[in-house]
């Protein structure tokens, strides 16, 4: 049984009389099983069975824990919950970390492929993200040509890690990686940063969901602190950055790291402060901090208008409808507003303005030309 949405906690419009959207910046879509490529079976790559009942790779299942990881169910969910526009991220399991060079090039291509397709045929609905791996930085370059110039496609999703080329695991923000950020900024994209594959980097028992519940947070909070430290706010002003579960470290860790960098400048040549980075105006976080003193505190480093509604859907970790979790899509701003943390305004704010500015910077035409789309339906 789920809960249904208190449909009192939802703005229909603005100050002004126009109606406000309600965008979800974090979501996730499954290919039917009749969609994802032999292939991608017979090299145990993923795939789910035809019953929609799992998901799986090679030694790895996963429930799938509500009909709305799909296309016509997921779009039955949004007009449930009142959501007008979510942005379609890739699938975590298809970063392409350890497979062959041409396993995992033909892989992300249909990852990608998915996507815009979905976006194309529902542009009301979805925007959508593609992937790129990172350790072949030449056929990269070329899968982000092909998404943006053919596909259409606006959002890059990277993970916080990757395994390069000799099996070793680095950050994203590596200075091997800039000329994937060279060319972001030059096509002027909004970057999801997401974390996965903390179960291969760490040498410990995959057990009581440790790599979800702890190291997750790790992961983009190491991700944050190399982007930070190497100025890319800077360096590449024409991108926006998003990281994913509110970059939870990233707030709560910023006192030890300022320590850090003060108490040993020596470990920290020709980097930036991390002071310099905080409530950057092209560095954002989602919402899906799970309670609100995390979320105040998010607002308190960053300001609202860093901030983006991320339901990170339809996972039983993102903001379901659920009577064993007392929640809906939606409720953590809500309570935010009960508790006079944000007001309505700065709640309007992240749903909306705040993910447009994501998504597309300053440009307003491109702004607006979104909103209309979603408004015609």
């Amino acid at each position: 049984m789920s809960i249904s949405l208190d449909t009192k906690s939802v703005t229909p419009f603005g100050g002004k009389g126009v109606r406000k959207l309600r965008i979800n910046s974090h979501s996730h879509l499954l290919p039917y099983p009749e969609e994802i490529p032999q292939f991608m079976k017979e090299k145990e790559i993923f795939w789910v069975d035809d019953e929609c009942k799992h998901m799986f790779q090679k030694g790895w299942k996963r429930p799938v824990t509500d009909s709305s990881f799909f296309l016509d169910e997921k779009l039955k969910w949004m007009e449930r919950n009142k959501i007008d526009h979510a942005v379609v991220l890739n699938l975590s399991q298809l970063y392409g970390n350890g497979l062959r060079l041409e396993e995992m090039k033909k892989a992300l291509r249909f990852q990608n492929d998915f996507n815009a397709k979905v976006q194309k045929n529902h542009p009301n609905k979805f925007t959508c993200g593609f992937v790129v791996h990172p350790g072949f930085i030449y056929g990269a370059l070329d899968e982000i040509k092909r998404c943006v110039e053919e596909l259409e496609l606006k959002v890059l999703c990277l993970s916080t890690h990757f395994m390069d080329s000799i099996g070793q695991w680095r950050s994203i923000f590596d200075e091997e990686n800039d000329r994937i950020f060279e060319l972001a900024d030059h096509y002027k994209l909004a970057i999801e940063i997401h974390p996965y594959d903390g179960d291969k980097m760490i040498k410990l028992e995959n057990s009581n969901w440790r790599f979800h519940l702890i190291w997750m947070l790790a992961q983009c909070g190491d991700a944050y602190h190399f982007y930070t430290l190497n100025g890319m706010q800077e360096r590449y002003p024409n991108i926006r950055t998003c990281f994913a579960h509110g970059g939870q470290l990233a707030q709560m860790n910023l006192g030890r790291r300022i320590q850090g960098f003060d108490g040993r400048p020596d470990l920290f040549k020709g980097k930036h402060h991390p002071r310099k980075a905080v409530g950057h105006p092209n560095i954002f976080f989602d919402t899906l901090v799970h309670d609100t003193d995390s979320l105040n505190l998010m607002f308190k480093r960053q300001g609202t208008k860093q901030v983006l509604m991320g339901l990170d859907d339809p996972y039983p970790l993102g903001e379901m409808e659920s009577d064993a979790q007392s929640s809906y899509p939606g409720k953590i701003l809500d309570l935010a507003i009960e508790k006079k943390i944000i007001s309505e305004t700065e709640k309007e704010e992240i749903w909306e303005d705040n993910v447009l500015q994501w998504l597309f910077g300053n440009d307003e035409k491109a702004k607006q030309n979104l909103i209309q789309k979603i408004l015609k339906g």
